[in-house]
């Protein structure tokens, strides 16, 4: 008798959620950015990876790419990962990717937004030896309704949230908010 590998079936099962999402998502909207990148994790965290990615296709959750007429971008501070990144998070049981994106924009920036669709749209692969999966990151794309920024983040994870016009170095997906705004905006 072969015994099944629990991890591989869980990272298969991942995969076919996420390509239902991605589906769905690049069906909707037509106008938007994609984008890819691979992460190579533990496998602790590939499996933590893999059980979100199962339940609704994303590893981080939604997020929103907030800007103003100027081109100025809103990002927060993220203690965790010592990095600038957009607002955004894992949805609440029940919760749509659109919904959960605009009520983490409130609780990590404070401000209020006109969502417009789809920002961007990315495929995040995640290796562990042997082990692959990947999930869907919805970004949505939203014109600010006001221009004060409050962190209330109940989690403490956001530390400072700020307008930019240059994006600093320390950025996640930098090179790729930046093509977005020339895109888009600019």
């Amino acid at each position: 008798m072969t015994a099944v590998d629990s991890l591989w079936y869980l990272a298969d099962e991942a995969s076919q959620q996420a390509e239902q999402v991605h589906h769905r998502l690049s069906s909707r909207y037509d106008d938007f950015l994609a984008f890819s990148r691979t992460r190579s994790v533990s496998r602790s965290r590939f499996r933590t990876v893999a059980q979100r990615i199962e339940s609704n296709g994303l590893p981080f959750g939604a997020h929103t790419l907030v800007y103003r007429e100027n081109a100025d971008l809103v990002l927060v501070r993220h203690s965790e990962v010592g990095m600038w990144v957009l607002p955004g998070g894992e949805t609440d049981a029940g919760e749509d990717f659109r919904a959960a994106a605009r009520r983490e924009l409130g609780e990590e920036a404070g401000i209020e937004a006109a969502y417009e669709g789809l920002g961007m749209l990315g495929k995040i692969r995640f290796t562990c030896g042997d082990y692959d999966t990947w999930g869907v990151l919805p970004i949505y794309r939203a014109r600010a309704a006001s221009a004060g920024l409050e962190v209330t983040d109940p989690d403490g994870e956001i530390t400072e949230a700020r307008w930019f016009d240059e994006l600093p170095e320390n950025t996640r997906d930098r090179s790729y908010l930046q093509r977005w705004r020339r895109k888009y905006i600019e």
